[in-house]
């Protein structure tokens, strides 16, 4: 796939600011987290908007440079190279997605109220889907209400996994507001929730593999006790919750299968620079053995191969639509998910104690990386749509 010159100058321009000023970053976060890092955080943010690369998935009518998904997601790429690179150029999830959703299906008014304001940083956001009592391979089948009551909604429900709650200043929740329609896909609405309504509780901080978390880098457990909101928060027509989590979940992963190719990538760097530095003996560094070889050879490989499917399937979202690349997303999701895993550990294995600490960013997506075969449907899950689509051309239903 060929790169436009323009194309071919701005990710020069993004990686050159992620490893300067983005990766020293890292120590930092890695040691006192997401908080203790946010002045800095912000001082580059400032950076970004004036290099003109700030919210780089969005058009130029609404603040981002234009650029088509095919490009963005290549951007996303040398963005993920770092755990910090996509909150430095405000594009990161679950920001990102809500940009999309009320971009494309918010009120004026909603936008006006929020959408604004996110896109210009002021604020964070946060999206409450998945709850602990139910499946999340099922996100149709909701115990989350939201129940009209004269001109409001009150919701109530638990929900958990809700990523940056943690200062965000409100949630889409996706709740129950059609029970009786015979359609269970046209059961629930999304709601915007401003997180200082009366009833809106942050839980607690789920600790992940160890780690609490904070702000923007944390997962929350929220509840909603007869949080009253007005009907006009809702987004869409009622009972087109599904449809628009649908929506909003073909460029998205995209936007995820293409960090988890720049993390690969800045793994595979560090694997190989250790492995050059590092000496078993004097004279006989580690890059010299066989094994760490073929690790090197099958991670590049393998990181190749899936830049290549996410970058194809992003043409088709483009050419067909959501709809249309169907297939091509869920096959992106399992394949790069796993391929991701597979080098942080090659990584984790070349770096051997060290590979176990947070000098390096290894341990930390080791962490939280493995989440990747989990959210946003199973791994199995997606592998049996690819394969039933493949069966149906010979017949079997």
């Amino acid at each position: 796939m060929t790169t436009s010159a323009e194309l071919t100058a701005i990710l020069e321009v993004v990686r050159n600011f992620i490893d300067r000023e983005v990766i020293p970053v890292e120590s930092g976060f890695l040691a006192e987290g997401f908080v203790g890092v946010l002045p800095k955080l912000q001082e580059l943010r400032g950076k970004v908007k004036e290099m003109g690369m700030w919210v780089p998935h969005l058009a130029t009518e609404v603040g981002g440079p234009g650029l088509s998904l095919v490009e963005f997601a290549q951007v996303s790429e040398e963005l993920g190279r770092t755990p910090l690179g996509h909150f430095v150029f405000n594009a990161q999830a679950p920001d990102v997605g809500n940009m999309e959703l009320l971009l494309g299906h918010g009120s004026d008014t909603q936008k006006q109220e929020w959408l604004v304001p996110l896109i210009d940083g002021e604020i964070r956001s946060c999206f409450s889907m998945t709850e602990p009592g139910r499946a999340g391979s099922n996100p149709t089948w909701l115990a989350t209400t939201a129940a009209k009551d004269g001109d409001d909604y009150v919701v109530n429900g638990d929900k958990w996994f809700t990523s940056a709650a943690d200062g965000a200043a409100f949630t889409i929740v996706m709740a129950v507001t059609n029970p009786e329609a015979p359609e269970r896909h046209r059961r629930a609405s999304m709601i915007i929730v401003p997180t200082e309504t009366p009833g809106f509780d942050l839980v607690r901080n789920t600790s992940v593999m160890g780690e609490v978390g904070s702000g923007w880098a944390s997962h929350a457990e929220v509840a909603f006790n007869n949080c009253r909101v007005p009907l006009g928060n809702r987004i869409g027509p009622e009972g087109a919750g599904f449809a628009l989590a649908q929506e909003r979940l073909g460029p998205g992963r995209i936007h995820h299968c293409m960090r988890w190719v720049g993390i690969c990538e800045r793994a595979i760097e560090i694997m190989c620079r250790h492995a050059v530095d590092r000496e078993l003996a004097p004279g006989k560094p580690l890059a010299s053995r066989q094994v760490v070889q073929h690790w090197i050879a099958d991670s590049r490989a393998e990181v190749n191969a899936a830049r290549l499917i996410v970058l194809d399937a992003a043409s088709k979202i483009e050419r067909l639509g959501t709809r249309g690349a169907r297939t091509e997303i869920s096959a992106i999701k399992f394949y790069v998910a796993n391929t991701l895993g597979r080098v942080l550990d090659r990584a984790l294995q070349t770096l051997g104690g060290m590979g176990m600490t947070d000098y390096t960013p290894i341990a930390f997506w080791y962490r939280h990386e493995r989440a990747a075969r989990i959210y946003d449907g199973a791994d199995e899950v997606h592998r049996n749509l690819v394969a039933r689509t493949e069966l149906a051309k010979y017949g079997y239903r």
